[in-house]
């Protein structure tokens, strides 16, 4: 593995990361949408990650190529899909123009603390992998200086 593949890995960890933020703050920022395009209630997103590079098959196929396993190649984003397994929020508000014949409205399935645990985690990863990048290029710099 040379000094450039651990910059194209910890690059595709902040990529992905800044990517699940951004998708993090748009479930904040319609926290209270009552109504989307389609006429629903706004459904809270989540973003799925993956290791890039080939797919990885069988237990016995991976543990096979264990030497196989260290080379590293990135993080990709694989999918954003919607939150269908946390109900939507139900709240007793007849004056609202989105109430139901009951008297209820339906908000969107997004905890602010939990999108804000979520940010706090995206943004700590991110950390992670700028520092990792920043040994590795502090490293490349070293051996750069060695030469002369």
């Amino acid at each position: 593995m040379s000094i450039f593949t651990s910059f194209d890995i910890n690059a595709s960890g902040m990529t992905a990361q800044r990517y699940r933020m951004d998708v993090i703050s748009e479930n904040v920022a319609n926290a209270d949408t009552t109504r989307t395009e389609d006429g629903t209630p706004y459904r809270r997103k989540v973003v799925t990650f993956q290791q890039k590079g080939e797919k990885v098959g069988s237990f016995s196929s991976v543990f096979g190529k264990a030497s196989d396993a260290y080379k590293g190649q990135g993080v990709r984003v694989s999918k954003v899909s919607q939150d269908t397994w946390t109900e939507m929020i139900k709240a007793y508000d007849p004056s609202h123009p989105d109430a139901d014949e009951n008297g209820y409205v339906t908000y969107p399935n997004v905890n602010i603390v939990t999108e804000m645990t979520n940010l706090i985690d995206a943004s700590r990863s991110y950390e992670a992998n700028a520092t990792a990048f920043n040994a590795s290029k502090t490293i490349a710099m070293k051996g750069l200086e060695m030469e002369q």
